[in-house]
């Protein structure tokens, strides 16, 4: 617990709607809904089908899995305070649920750099791709990114307990590591020092990665033929949109958490921190079950057996 009175936080940033909170409730779980039929479904799809048990689709199904968790992490939550007038989390709570948001943004992050690095060798060197990345390298990439991601924070959430508080009110509609930090009474170095290394490891590292692998992958593009541009686009393309969707939905909550966006209105600072957590979970199995072949037509023959022929693989 933490060294102060403080027993339960006030989550301030709900606005008082009226009746209008059972229409946000209905579509709040219209989307949990969608978000978990799309995520379950292509995490079965890739599970049974044999021919996509390869490092690109395994990185795939750790990215829906991680969609899945994070969802959780939110969805019930917001779904019980929409309801409520009187939006108070003990602080139990309120750090599993940071814990859970947290390590949800870290793996997927971490997930789209090994992605991207995938893709780099894949495109980059194709006839080495086979014994540079293999199923089992990729499930020991998988391994090491949600351990490191649980490690981490629990040694974040270790060190913010022994905060002493001298306030209760976090101005968000979920909890949020950095906003209950600074409702602490005094700073405290050692956090200071190591939130500053866990902001390099979380977002240098995997940044790096991506931008090194899509260096690579442009100046492979640049060199090649048409026919192997139209197809590193093509496999790209999917990777790209998600990668933008969530870099630009952290970067509205970083924003949001760190300045004074007081001149905002009320209802698009609400929506624009919950952007990341509620449109990546909804669009990465939309943008990869559409676009990807291989999965789509994995999906028309699970649904309808009857109706379609079996799928191929192809890299």
């Amino acid at each position: 617990m933490t060294n102060s009175t403080v027993s339960y936080f006030i989550l301030g940033a709900y606005l008082s709607v009226g009746n209008v909170r059972y229409f946000f409730f209905v579509v709040a779980v219209l989307l949990y809904v969608l978000i978990f039929l799309f995520n379950v479904l292509l995490i079965v799809v890739i599970c049974v089908n044999r021919s996509l048990h390869e490092p690109m689709y395994l990185f795939l199904c750790s990215l829906f899995v991680n969609e899945l968790y994070g969802s959780t992490g939110l969805f019930p939550f917001l779904l019980l305070h929409i309801l409520r007038d009187v939006h108070t989390v003990s602080v139990s709570m309120c750090f599993l649920q940071i814990f859970c948001l947290y390590t949800y943004a870290h793996v997927e992050f971490c997930n789209l750099a090994l992605m991207s690095y995938d893709r780099y060798l894949a495109i980059c060197h194709p006839l080495q791709y086979h014994t540079r990345m293999t199923p089992n390298k990729a499930f020991l990439f998988i391994i090491l990114v949600w351990f490191y991601s649980f490690v981490k924070f629990i040694i974040t959430l270790s060190l913010n307990v022994r905060l002493t508080l001298c306030r209760n009110v976090i101005d968000s509609v979920y909890c949020h590591n950095y906003l209950v930090a600074k409702l602490a009474c005094s700073g405290n170095g050692v956090n200071n020092i190591y939130g500053l290394f866990g902001v390099v490891l979380t977002t240098l590292v995997p940044l790096v990665l991506i931008l090194f692998s899509y260096a690579k992958i442009l100046r492979a593009c640049a060199g090649g033929c048409r026919l192997s541009r139209h197809k590193a686009v093509g496999t790209c393309t999917p990777h790209l949109v998600s990668l933008l969707n969530f870099f630009f939905g952290c970067c509205f909550e970083i924003l949001q958490s760190r300045f004074d966006m007081s001149w905002v209105p009320g209802g698009l600072r609400i929506v624009s921190s919950l952007y990341f957590l509620v449109i990546q979970p909804l669009l990465n199995p939309l943008v990869y079950g559409l676009q990807m072949s291989n999965i789509r037509d994995s999906c028309k023959h699970l649904l309808c057996p009857k109706a379609s022929t079996p799928p191929t693989h192809a890299m």
